[in-house]
């Protein structure tokens, strides 16, 4: 018997299959390479992988201690635009970007500049080095700026930045982003919660010393996809965010920048850590006192180990803790607190 003659409906109906089954898979395999291209970056606070910091963080060793403030326009496109009698953005005084975040940000209105100084340059230690924070009402209004750091005050080093956002139709005033289609642009975590950058990206770069970093420059994206306003990331892609934000609280809203890891001379020291990197015991020595308490934190800020009225030179076991980051937060006789990072091997 031909089966094809006979009965060419099964022939055709296992054609189909085939053709259909294979068309699921090329369109399952298209899904998957696109969601990983354009969505594989950390996602917002408090999922899995996201690594937005807490203000409160006990990760936090210092916040920015002075700033400079160049006002961007309220509406790039219209010069001519005002909002309360002004046509660049007033929210905000030049100082509000000081100390901790505090959701009393300054704002910098499109294309506004900050610059933000410390008490002691910040350094490259292991992991993040500072995080910039934006006041983003949620996960998804978020507003992006650029970040760029100097050694010297005068030559600035901007971190290479992605925005896979897509660039068709303008993200409009009140509209949202996916914080995983974002990477190295401030803004985005929403309002307490900091953007961490890591020096370690830019290492190699001529012109900045990566150890004594002395200013912190955040520049707002405009968010226009006109070319004509446009403002791009380090691929060449236009980045597209709410706009216009036509009112004196427009472009980005600088909260605060947050230091991590500070340059130390040794008199600024009253406790050393060795060996560091821990295997498993580390060794203490405080200059200030012979009794300290001590409080070690993982990168999240949570509280993984304490223990009170420690003595001087004492050897602790860390065996337990799991190879990562940590910061260890000493509490000293004379009431000081002092922070010290360790990573565990």
């Amino acid at each position: 018997m031909n089966w094809a003659v006979e009965f060419p409906q099964i022939i055709f109906s296992r054609q189909m299959k085939i053709i259909i089954k294979s068309a699921l898979v090329i369109g399952a395999f298209i899904l998957c390479f696109s969601f990983f291209c354009t969505a594989q970056f950390p996602p917002p606070v408090g999922q899995p992988g996201s690594t937005a910091i807490f203000k409160d963080s006990s990760v936090f060793v210092g916040w920015a201690t002075g700033s400079k403030v160049q006002r961007g326009y309220i509406k790039i496109s219209d010069t001519n635009f005002t909002y309360l009698g002004d046509n660049k953005a007033n929210y905000g005084a030049e100082g509000s970007a000081l100390g901790k975040a505090d959701d009393a940000p300054v704002s910098l209105g499109d294309g506004g500049v900050a610059v933000v100084t410390f008490d002691k340059p910040v350094t490259n230690g292991p992991g993040y080095d500072f995080a910039v924070f934006e006041n983003g009402l949620n996960d998804s209004f978020l507003e992006l700026a650029f970040v760029e750091v100097s050694s010297d005050g005068v030559n600035f080093f901007r971190f290479p930045s992605i925005s896979n956002t897509q660039t068709t139709n303008q993200v409009p005033t009140f509209g949202t982003l996916d914080a995983t289609r974002i990477d190295n642009l401030a803004g985005k975590y929403r309002v307490l919660y900091g953007t961490p950058f890591d020096l370690e990206v830019l290492a190699g770069t001529a012109g900045l010393d990566i150890n004594r970093v002395t200013h912190i420059k955040i520049i707002d994206v405009v968010g226009c996809i006109q070319p004509a306003f446009a403002t791009y990331d380090s691929k060449g892609n236009i980045i597209n965010d709410p706009w216009p934000t036509p009112f004196n609280t427009g472009g980005f809203d600088l909260d605060a920048v947050g230091v991590l890891h500070f340059t130390y001379s040794t008199e600024d020291q009253s406790v050393f850590l060795f060996p560091n990197p821990v295997t498993d015991h580390v060794t203490i020595n405080i200059l200030s006192g012979d009794i300290f308490d001590l409080v070690i934190h993982d990168v999240s800020g949570k509280t993984v180990w304490k223990k009170e009225r420690v003595r001087n030179n004492s050897t602790l076991d860390l065996g337990f803790l799991s190879a990562g980051i940590y910061f260890c937060t000493f509490t000293l006789e004379n009431g000081n607190t002092e922070v010290r990072k360790i990573v565990r091997q």
